[in-house]
């Protein structure tokens, strides 16, 4: 996978991530362990290790082999692996834009930008989707036809806290769990998987950009998705929740004429490139 900065800068990424997801779906022995691994008993126990304090030794390698500059975070002694991956950042070094016309990033990731049309599949986890199989709702995923659909890509090195796009009530709210499906021809040395992953989304009665679909899409294994409940008035900026351990995603679904992206974030995702861009960075306006 390739991602771009703002400055046009082209890199190739390294994902070990990716990598491990290719051989546990791509081959028999691999497919097995998945069957335990997504198994809720053994989920239970790897969220319950990664929160033990024996889990914490294995932060210093972890933030060497990802490159990670801690001086971006506060300064506190974890407890756990799953604090740290929940870490906060110091205050500063994300800022929003105030100009309440400017669209900014709900995360650290790597975004592309696909044009809600008849036919769009996009990729999410390895797993390809229609804005209807997202949402299962098709009047919802109806309203949306001719808008955007924004899909933030977080990696183990990105801040996994994420926040609100613009002042508004969160209204209808949902959480649909993750579901995974093999098939087994008899005369055929193929199993392909077919997976779903646990999701949550909400809309947003923004005051700018109109009705939002806000969604967070988590992992099949130890990810978790950790939101406030409940509908409530919020504001631009303000932290919406964060995902534990796990791979992780954000998706942002605009309707027509309510969004510009901004232009080199569309040719990126023309070519097949990410761009990558962080909390609080203006990525287009109303």
């Amino acid at each position: 996978m390739k991602y771009a900065d703002r400055k046009g800068n082209v890199i190739g990424e390294d994902n070990g991530q990716d990598k491990m997801l290719k051989k546990l779906y791509g081959t028999v022995a691999g497919r097995m362990l998945v069957k335990v691994l997504v198994n809720p008993v053994f989920s239970k126990i790897g969220g319950a290790v990664l929160s033990t304090s024996v889990s914490s030794l294995a932060i210093p390698s972890f933030c060497k082999k990802n490159s990670i500059d801690m001086s971006d975070y506060e300064e506190v002694k974890y407890t756990s692996y799953n604090d740290f991956f929940t870490r906060r950042i110091k205050a500063g070094r994300r800022l929003f834009n105030p100009n309440p016309d400017v669209l900014i990033s709900p995360c650290d990731s790597k975004l592309s930008v696909y044009a809600i049309g008849e036919n769009l599949h996009f990729n999410v986890k390895n797993t390809m989707y229609t804005v209807y199989s997202l949402l299962r709702d098709k009047s919802l995923a109806a309203s949306y036809k001719g808008g955007y659909a924004c899909v933030f890509r977080l990696t183990v090195d990105d801040y996994h806290r994420y926040a609100y796009i613009d002042n508004g009530y969160v209204t209808r709210q949902r959480f649909i769990k993750g579901v995974l499906h093999t098939v087994n021809p008899v005369a055929n040395d193929c199993y392909p998987i077919y997976k779903e992953n646990s999701r949550a989304y909400s809309i947003l009665k923004s005051e700018n950009f109109g009705n939002v679909v806000m969604m967070e899409v988590g992992a099949l294994m130890v990810g978790k998705i950790v939101n406030e409940k409940g509908q409530r008035y919020v504001c631009r900026g303000q932290e919406k929740g964060h995902f534990e351990f796990g791979g992780s995603t954000i998706i942002l679904l605009f309707k027509k004429n309510r969004a510009v992206i901004d232009e080199d974030i569309l040719n990126n995702s023309r070519r097949g490139i990410e761009t990558k861009v962080r909390l609080g960075e203006t990525i287009g306006h109303a």
